[in-house]
């Protein structure tokens, strides 16, 4: 089916104002356009006015009139009854001269096709008895759609006789032979699709509305008011026939005199009044005999036309004062001897595509998914271009209309996003300043592959995890690795360390508050086990929590509900709990600081973290990675390790554990000289480990090449040193200039080779 008017998708903002103004609803929005439905529309063209976007265009009519001009059959133009009203800056002998110049070879008044039918309406009309069906007018195009369309029970109220357009068409047609062009020129869009009807589609070739006519005389840079008036073709008609564009023309021109006091006869036009009134015919309320009936407000003058600003008061008096004017014509004999007897009776047929009604079940399932429970949720503003909420949620369930239409269901939904955003952007805020860095576990050795193999095991189950072990072991890198393979790996890993948090903020922190909880709760705040849903929370040194906090949590791995704080209805969590802890539980129960209920809830798998100095192993490869991280930190080449500073910290006990030899990486990082890690760069812990490496090799008698190179070297550097002191008179400063090397790294030179720069001090007293 063609499509009365199309929608530009690029231009569609989605502001639901079509949907507003449609008086038949025929607009279905999808994800990124509003389109017209065309079994449902009427051609009125209000969408197209309604577009602010200018997105909703009318079929163009241009070409197919261009096209038939330059072809070899004669083309007639027939200029709608409401021209005066559109073209008021000229005359209409200008106006015919403009036409002609395009190419038209005859033009004619509509107002001759009111004559042709006039007969016919007066017949129909005169033979209606009283207290039977009430007439309709037949002669709108858009009305004749809208009872097709939608009020089918009213077919059998219309006139059973053709529009004057098409009575007008016919009459040309057969009058100068079937191969003669008709083109209709009017302010109606309707009149577009009428015209291909299968019962009336031999009498107007193309229909072209007044814009599209002042379109081609710009074109085609025509002046009409330089150019000379002709007279127009056919037979004149009466005055009262051209009167027929106006509200009330009709029934003047058909000669039905009607009193205001015994409504008879009525004249019903714009979008309102008609629907008003179709829907008193259809259910009883009133009967009048015949109803003159027209879409657009004030008749055919209210189309779209040519850009003006006349209302439309001043349109109707430039019709009226049309009717009353001496219009030049130029009849031809054969238009005086025609036949005038036409074919001008014309059937309607049922159109109406009945859509399915939603039972009262699937309204209030759409309306609940839209946030409105109750009757007072349904606000009924209009936002969604429907009047109620209820006729949108039928809308929604035709598949005329999308949830997310609903603006006060889209704010809500936009300050949930909001807030969600927020909480995701403080959970990677926190994150980033936490810089855990990468999830993977490093290290080869027994233990560390045995975590990796308990990993991998409780990952994919909701089970809670107990992770335990020293401070600075990897716990919270061992929960990531348990979220990543898990099956929430999608969702996020929400981490807190509640030792960093005081115990009044901690319960907020990880519950939320209700507004006026407490002093400076300004509003309602979602805690981070809310923000967690559907993932994973992990809880560093949990042995530190109060024992009310104990509580509350108790209660979420039992009931998985939380309460915030100052609020009294619980809220449903789905999170998975991953503790840790440095402390020893078992016997905090026996001490009483850690409740026993928590203990055995908590401590259903447990992962116990081996500290550093028994997995020594894997020091090598811990080193790489923390240089490689350092490296890429400081944006500074650091390529490796020499083996002496190696040594060294494979003989340190490892107190801090993983997270001090991530610092002394770094650190060595940032004194290396150049692109290796040294020993002089490492704490002087280590150089005196690696000085009593050295005193054991040669109490063993294990003096090694390497071994007496050192201690050469050695010497060698305390004499340089020694030089340097005396060259300066024992000035440090001085003779760390001399040195070329920074005053930092000589006196950790000195400290290393217990020397001191007093003693080189010349001014000083033996």
């Amino acid at each position: 089916m063609t499509k009365p008017i199309t929608t530009l998708q690029e231009r569609c903002r989605k502001c639901y104002s079509c949907v507003r103004n449609c008086p038949v609803k025929a607009i279905k929005v999808h994800k990124d356009h509003a389109e017209i439905i065309a079994s449902r529309c009427i051609g009125c063209g209000i969408c197209v006015r309604a577009c602010s976007q200018q997105a909703k265009v009318i079929a163009d009519s241009i070409l197919s009139v261009q096209k038939l001009i330059t072809g070899s059959e004669p083309v007639v133009a027939i200029l709608g009854c409401s021209y005066p009203a559109f073209f008021n800056d000229i005359r209409p002998g200008q106006l015919v001269a403009g036409l002609k110049t395009l190419g038209f070879s005859e033009v004619h008044e509509g107002s001759s096709g009111v004559e042709l039918i006039r007969l016919s309406y007066q017949t129909e009309i005169e033979s209606q008895k009283k207290n039977t069906a009430t007439l309709l007018s037949s002669h709108c195009p858009a009305i004749v759609d809208l009872i097709e369309r939608h009020y089918p029970q009213l077919l059998r109220n219309l006139i059973k006789t053709i529009s004057p357009k098409i009575a007008a068409g016919r009459f040309i047609k057969e009058t100068l032979g079937p191969r003669t062009k008709v083109v209709y020129i009017s302010s109606c869009i309707a009149g577009k699709f009428e015209v291909k009807e299968e019962q009336i589609h031999d009498a107007i070739d193309v229909v072209l509305t007044y814009k599209e006519l002042y379109q081609m005389f710009k074109l085609r840079k025509l002046d009409l008011s330089r150019l000379r008036s002709q007279p127009f073709d056919g037979t004149p008609p009466r005055n009262e026939s051209r009167l027929f564009a106006i509200a009330g023309g009709p029934l003047s021109a058909f000669g039905i005199k009607s009193d205001i006091f015994h409504p008879e006869y009525l004249n019903v036009e714009g979008p309102e009044n008609v629907l008003e009134i179709i829907h008193d015919v259809a259910a009883g309320r009133i009967t009048p005999r015949f109803i003159d009936i027209r879409f657009c407000t004030g008749g055919c003058i209210g189309g779209p036309g040519k850009n003006n600003r006349l209302t439309t008061f001043s349109k109707r008096n430039l019709i009226y004062q049309h009717s009353r004017s001496e219009v030049p014509y130029q009849t031809a004999s054969h238009y005086c001897t025609a036949n005038q007897s036409i074919v001008i009776n014309r059937s309607f047929r049922n159109k109406h595509k009945r859509l399915e009604l939603p039972s009262g079940e699937s309204v209030r399932n759409i309306l609940q998914s839209i946030n409105k429970f109750v009757e007072g949720d349904e606000l009924n503003c209009g936002a969604c271009g429907y009047a109620t909420c209820r006729e949108y949620a039928v809308a929604v369930f035709q598949g005329l209309a999308e949830r997310e239409m609903c603006l006060p269901y889209a704010v809500k939904r936009l300050e949930e996003d909001h807030s969600m955003l927020t909480q995701k952007f403080e959970l990677a805020q926190r994150a980033l300043a936490q810089e855990v860095g990468s999830s993977a576990i490093v290290g080869n050795d027994p233990r560390t592959m045995d975590i990796l193999g308990l990993i991998h095991q409780v990952a994919p189950t909701p089970t809670t995890v107990l992770i335990r072990g020293e401070s600075g072991t990897g716990k919270e890198l061992t929960a990531r690795a348990i979220h990543e393979k898990s099956l929430r790996a999608d969702k996020p890993l929400v981490t807190i360390n509640c030792t960093t948090i005081t115990d009044s903020l901690l319960e907020s922190e990880l519950f939320g508050h209700k507004k006026g909880a407490f002093t400076g709760a300004a509003g309602d705040k979602k805690g981070l086990f809310e923000a967690a849903n559907g993932g994973t929370i992990f809880l560093d040194e949990i042995g530190d929590i109060t024992p009310k906090l104990q509580a509350e949590l108790l209660r979420v791995l039992d009931n998985g509900e939380i309460r915030p704080v100052g609020g009294n209805d619980p809220i449903k969590v789905d999170v998975r709990l991953i503790a840790a802890t440095n402390k020893d539980l078992e016997a905090g129960i026996r001490e009483g600081w850690f409740r026993e209920d928590l203990y055995y809830r908590l401590n259903v798998f447990t992962i116990s973290q081996p500290p550093l100095r028994s997995r020594l192993e894997s020091l090598p490869d811990l080193v790489e990675n923390f240089r490689a991280r350092a490296s890429r930190r400081l944006n500074k080449p650091i390529k490796g390790i020499d083996e002496r500073a190696l040594r060294a910290l494979m003989r340190y006990p490892w107190p801090g554990n993983i997270r001090e030899l991530q610092n002394i990486i770094e650190r060595a990082s940032v004194l290396a000289l150049d692109s290796v890690i040294r020993l002089e760069n490492l704490p002087v812990v280590f150089t005196e480990l690696s000085m009593n490496e050295g005193r054991t090799e040669t109490n063993q008698n294990t003096q090694s090449f390497r071994s007496q190179r050192d201690k050469h070297i050695g010497q060698m550097e305390k004499n340089l040193l020694i030089h340097f002191l005396r060259e300066t008179g024992g000035n440090v400063s001085a003779a760390a200039i001399q040195a070329g090397i920074p005053r930092r790294t000589f006196y950790r030179l000195l400290k290393r080779n217990d020397l001191n720069g007093k003693e080189f001090n010349k001014n000083t007293d033996s």
